[in-house]
């Protein structure tokens, strides 16, 4: 017997006498409801078995700024709003999910990033520079020549070479950090739109971030684009279809919606809840939705728009409806981009209940898919500086008074170090009479600034399905895109295709 084995051997014996009748080692605690249910998830975790196989499809969600204090708090909230206890509670990514790892978002030049970078190394597998997208270390931030040579390849290009489908989903617009980084190339984030490209940039060939996704290469195209951000595909001449009196706001007279839709001969161009219920996957090839001027609405106030919106977990699954039609499978991204702006914004509640709406769109993509062939991975890009502190008792509403500080005015559970929730030269407000669970009510700050800030600290990477286990420890947050396509074998795939090519 070798010493690894004898060392197995040892620790199965150990781990059989932990789970023997606890009454006959003398537990006195062995009928306590905590240590009867402790011990039943040590057994579902002895009963896991890692799923070597390859993986046909990839979902990667994305809460975007979805900090572990968010998760908590999301989670509590779930269940105190089902009547059940919170605490304990578990949400379905939490229990869908059970390899979990840590994730370091430092970026190549910042302790504390921002999503352009981490979208980045999430996928493509390189740390790169804050304020960048599809661009590795070497890129000069707002140096549209520094572009040169520094572009990287995303799992999508690399989906697209060996003949998957490919989505990107996100209630952000489609050309923010985030759902940009699985197809745009730039040394300046916020070139979203050609007004907002310097004039350097415009000289130098640069091009804007909804012009590059719709003149993206690889492949056939993305054969799912849903979120916001349609001001950027429509001039300046065209009127605004859901917003009366606003118009486009490219200033170049390209209507970038109807050359995607001259691309292809199957394709749909939506804009509202009805065009988008009354899409047939099985008819249609592509499909382009932009549901909002800018970034969709957030999920307490999305049943108040006027043209009506998905919900993320109705266009994460009307995206696996389009993707699941090829045989070979697919990846795609979703994001849940509304939780960072309500983390800025100060509003917890906010950023709470679209974390909701993320979890509804992860148990809606498990209950689509074939989990054995899919793997699942939910993490965040970045952390936020909000916390949950004081003392309050269990069962206390997670959006309420935790205490009283020393000043004799109450406080909240949530709150956040900086951010618009801190007035320059004032005291902090008093509480009393406030009603502190109402989900647009901004927590207090402790320093003032115009935005509430990202923070360093790491974030958590929740994955399922084909080598999901290999998730574990403490990871450096490009190492994501190399999981990923090693559970695909793409590389493989696309080197044997370029040599039959050849």
């Amino acid at each position: 017997m070798t010493s690894r084995t004898l060392a197995v051997a040892l620790g199965l014996a150990g781990v059989a006498a932990l789970c023997a009748p606890a009454q006959a080692q003398g537990i006195k605690q062995a009928q306590d409801s905590y240590f009867l249910a402790a011990k039943a998830d040590l057994e579902k975790i002895l009963a896991r078995q890692p799923n070597t196989k390859k993986a046909k499809n990839i979902i990667l969600f994305i809460g975007d700024g979805m900090s572990i204090p968010t998760v908590t708090a999301a989670r509590i909230m779930d269940g105190q709003r089902r009547g059940v206890d919170g605490e304990s509670n578990s949400l379905a990514f939490e229990t869908l999910l059970p390899y979990v790892a840590l994730s370091k978002t430092y970026t190549h030049d910042s302790q504390v990033a921002d999503s352009a970078p981490t979208a980045t190394a999430l996928v493509s597998g390189v740390k790169s520079v804050n304020g960048t997208i599809g661009v590795d270390q070497h890129v000069t931030v707002g140096n549209c020549a520094s572009q040169k040579g520094t572009e990287v390849t995303t799992i999508f290009e690399l989906a697209e070479k060996a003949g998957l489908s490919t989505g990107i989903v996100s209630t952000a617009r489609i050309t923010h950090a985030t759902p940009a980084a699985a197809y745009a190339k730039t040394a300046g984030r916020d070139w979203e739109v050609d007004t907002n490209l310097p004039g350097p940039a415009k000289a130098a060939g640069c091009k804007d971030i909804a012009t590059q996704l719709v003149e993206w290469p690889a492949g056939n195209g993305f054969e799912v684009i849903l979120g916001g951000g349609r001001s950027y595909f429509l001039p300046k001449e065209v009127a605004d279809p859901e917003t009366e009196g606003k118009t486009g706001t490219r200033a170049d007279g390209r209507n970038l919606v109807d050359e995607w839709q001259r691309k292809y001969n199957d394709a749909a161009y939506v804009w509202n809840k009805e065009q988008f219920d009354a899409i047939d996957p099985a008819k249609t090839g592509h499909v382009l939705g932009l549901f909002e001027r800018s970034h969709m609405q957030y999920e307490a106030e999305r049943a108040k728009d006027k043209a009506g919106e998905p919900s993320l977990a109705e266009m994460t699954t009307k995206a696996i409806d389009f993707l699941s039609k090829n045989k070979d499978g697919f990846v795609l991204m979703v994001e849940g981009g509304r939780i960072d702006h309500a983390h800025h914004d100060g509003k917890a509640g906010l950023a709470l209940l679209d974390t909701l709406a993320l979890d509804e769109a992860v148990k809606a993509a498990y209950a689509k898919v074939d989990p054995e062939e899919t793997l699942i991975i939910l993490t965040a890009d970045h952390s936020h500086v909000f916390s949950i502190s004081g003392y309050p008792k269990r069962g206390n509403p997670i959006l309420g008074l935790a205490g009283y500080g020393l000043d004799g005015k109450p406080y909240t559970t949530l709150g956040y170090l900086n951010g618009p929730g801190a007035k320059a030269n004032e005291a902090r407000a008093d509480l009393n009479g406030v009603d502190t669970t109402a989900l647009d009510f901004r927590q207090q700050a402790l320093i003032p600034l115009d935005a509430e800030s990202h923070a360093g600290d790491d974030v958590a990477v929740f994955a399922q399905g084909p080598s999901a286990h290999l998730f574990q420890g403490v990871i450096e947050q490009n190492m994501i895109f190399h999981v990923m396509t090693h559970a695909s074998g793409i590389l493989e795939k696309v080197g044997r295709d370029t040599a039959a090519a050849k």
